[in-house]
């Protein structure tokens, strides 16, 4: 029996042979006699599984060696302030609100910093970003944030924003949660990114920070030791036990990326020509239906998570109950929003999308649109 087309925001679904492999190794990982929850974190069996999701990490993203990889906790709203406890200097930072994440970032800043609103995409009810050129950045910040994918409200970045060409030499912190690993990092135009786990690398509870180096040993006297970027790299993520099933898992999905091909791409770059033909085939069927919209610049949709609504909104609860009786699971919008929405991520096979565009016209069992 196939399993069902899971198409939830987050915690999200998890490529099919990583949790095989998980539940095969549950009682006994590699012959141990202990599965690797059972493990100590700096045993020789943990510190194999975390040295190997680091290395393989790296050369996923392409991560430079000036920059230190930190496994934490507390998933990307903690780290919304743990960032500026780290970074800020009780400065003023600029934040360019493109929507729900961004918001929250700007508002929890305001604890430990000085938040200045760079720029905001309110006023278009956030279906499209402020330009880079049109950002009004202060003369100094200690940094710039930028969510480059809004999980909520549907908009990404394709590419990031170079803060240098814009006359600014603050580093860029990027919350990559919802994109981390579907598409490549341009480095040289970031100084830290943040991401939690559970949309496309494994299960909530893990937290990837890649910081450079530079950036380190700068946090305020009222940071938790836990929460000081260089503590944690300085213990190469073991200041405090790390979530090591969540390390575990997402080393199982590194391998599994690492083994993805299209054509003559592996990796990363496999994997962000498969999000580019998932979305565009998605974003085609919607704009060409009488049945569905979504109001999300085109030059700004995003390939992960895509929002769309009913035009006649009485019809959202059958076309749900409907998709979960089809095996599409999880497609209601956040409630900030309404709607549906369809999250892509990696594990989710363009298989998936076809069957979602097949049910679309065809609601429930035929009935939720009857004059078709």
């Amino acid at each position: 029996m196939n399993r069902p087309f899971n198409f939830s925001a987050g915690p999200a679904a998890i490529p099919e042979e990583v949790l095989q492999q998980a539940a095969a190794e549950m009682l006994d990982w590699h012959g141990c006699g202990m599965g690797v929850m059972e493990m100590s974190h700096r045993g020789k069996e943990f510190i194999s599984i975390y040295e190997t999701a680091e290395a393989d990490v790296r050369e996923l993203l392409a991560i430079p060696a000036h920059f230190k990889i930190l496994f934490m906790q507390g998933g990307g709203i903690a780290e919304n302030a743990i960032v500026p406890m780290n970074l800020s200097r009780a400065g003023v930072v600029d934040f360019v609100v493109t929507g729900s994440w961004s918001q929250k970032s700007f508002k929890e800043a305001a604890k430990y910093a000085q938040p200045h609103l760079a720029a905001s995409g309110k006023d278009s009810g956030f279906t499209r970003p402020v330009a880079p050129k049109d950002w009004q950045l202060s003369s100094n910040p200690a940094y710039v944030h930028i969510c480059s994918n809004e999980t909520i409200d549907g908009v990404e970045f394709h590419e990031l924003p170079d803060l240098r060409a814009l006359g600014c030499d603050a580093p860029l912190v990027i919350d990559f949660s919802s994109h981390v690993a579907s598409r490549p990092v341009d480095w040289s135009r970031v100084g830290l990114a943040f991401g939690g786990a559970q949309k496309n690398i494994g299960p909530a509870g893990l937290t990837i920070v890649v910081v450079r180096e530079d950036l380190l040993g700068h946090a305020l006297p009222i940071t938790p030791s836990a929460f000081d970027f260089k503590t944690v790299a300085d213990n190469h993520s073991m200041f405090n036990t790390p979530p090591t099933w969540g390390i575990y898992m997402a080393g199982l999905t590194f391998q599994w990326l690492k083994r993805q091909r299209e054509g003559e791409l592996t990796g990363i770059a496999a994997m962000e020509q498969r999000n580019i033909a998932k979305a565009q085939r998605f974003y085609d069927y919607v704009d060409g239906s009488q049945l569905y919209v979504n109001a999300i610049d085109p030059a700004w949709r995003s390939r992960m998570n895509i929002p769309f609504q009913l035009r006649d909104a009485s019809r959202n609860e059958a076309f749900l109950a409907g998709a979960k009786a089809a095996g599409l699971l999880q497609l209601k919008g956040h409630k900030s929003v309404g709607g549906m929405r369809a999250s892509l991520y990696n594990a989710m096979p363009m298989a998936g999308v076809q069957a979602l565009i097949a049910f679309m016209p065809q609601g429930l069992g035929g009935n939720l649109y009857p004059e078709l």
